[in-house]
């Protein structure tokens, strides 16, 4: 009597993909796209020294890290890994000083954008790309005790840079301020979705993202 092997129906393995937890090579994947997630926002990071740019840095972040980001995304295959990548990243600029918002940011930022591409089956550009647009506002949590808090915020860095800086970066605190911060970080994080798709359509293609 000959025997069949029976495959298991498409749908069925995508299942079985999505429920598969966190083995030690996705935490390596997770701890090697920290790191340059870390670099890129060091980088963009260094142009606070413009006072605008203090509170307008997290643009070219969301932009540039656009790329790394979408290929990330392409070996997401567990819940959980982009969560654990957003408290890396909170937790890294807590230990940097910014705060525990910027920690909490982090870790509801990264949940989220969990959620989404588990919404999408790891399968969806789509959901890819809402995920980092999601994702991107993380940085806005260690932002924000430049508007809870200002003049205890800056008071400290008159020594270092100056009353002309410090006078200069308070005078920029509005809520005018703030939503140009966070509407431009969904719209940079969406060119730089848009274009991580395009310069990795192949790995999009092998990974099976449509």
């Amino acid at each position: 009597m000959e025997k069949t092997t029976q495959q298991a129906p498409r749908g069925a393995k995508r299942q079985i993909e999505q429920k598969r937890g966190i083995g030690v090579r996705d935490l390596v994947t997770c701890a090697v796209f920290a790191v340059i997630y870390f670099v890129i926002f060091f980088a963009c990071g260094c142009l606070g020294m413009i006072p605008i740019m203090a509170y307008l840095f997290p643009l070219p972040l969301a932009l540039v890290s656009g790329i790394s980001q979408m290929l990330f995304y392409t070996k997401v295959r567990s819940f959980g890994m982009v969560t654990i990548m957003g408290a890396l990243m909170g937790l890294l600029t807590f230990l940097m000083g910014y705060g525990p918002i910027g920690l909490g940011f982090g870790i509801v930022c990264g949940l989220v954008a969990d959620l989404i591409l588990k919404a999408g089956g790891y399968r969806s550009v789509k959901a890819a790309i809402a995920s980092h647009c999601v994702f991107s506002l993380w940085i806005v949590g260690t932002q924000l005790p430049m508007w809870i808090m200002t003049e205890a915020y800056f008071e400290p860095y008159r020594a270092s840079q100056g009353d002309a800086y410090v006078d200069e970066m308070i005078s920029l605190v509005s809520g005018g301020m703030l939503a140009a911060d966070l509407a431009g970080i969904v719209v940079c994080a969406l060119v730089g979705a848009f274009i991580g798709t395009k310069v990795l359509r192949k790995h999009f293609e092998r990974a099976g993202i449509a």
